[in-house]
């Protein structure tokens, strides 16, 4: 249970660093980081993976990075769901969702385990 919740306040966290970084991205409150974090690890968990199986040929194509594409349209997604949270446009979500996977993997680096 220690792990769920460390794992969803750093979510939140990047969540909310990505949104000073990137113009468009938006978090308007804490609690609206922690709803969003929620809501894009469901995201993540249940449509993700299916979209990747499904862009499985343009994955191999692309070497992977229609990945971060799937990963843009799920924080699109998490946006139009969760209010106080937006993202501008498509190119606003891919580059969150870019920098999303470069938070996660130096979380990955740092503690030995993924959170973002």
């Amino acid at each position: 249970m220690v792990a769920f919740l460390l794992s969803w306040l750093v979510s939140a966290a990047v969540l909310v660093l990505v949104s000073y970084v990137v113009p468009g991205f938006t978090v308007s409150t804490i609690g609206a980081a922690l709803i969003a974090a929620l809501v894009v690890g469901i995201i993540n968990a249940i449509i993700v993976p299916v979209l990747n199986l499904l862009a499985l040929p343009i994955n191999i194509l692309t070497l992977g990075l229609f990945s971060f594409v799937i990963s843009a349209l799920g924080l699109l997604l998490a946006a139009a769901i969760v209010p106080g949270f937006a993202i501008a446009n498509f190119w606003t979500a891919l580059l969150g969702a870019i920098l999303i996977a470069v938070a996660n993997a130096a979380v990955g680096l740092l503690g030995g385990r993924s959170f973002a």
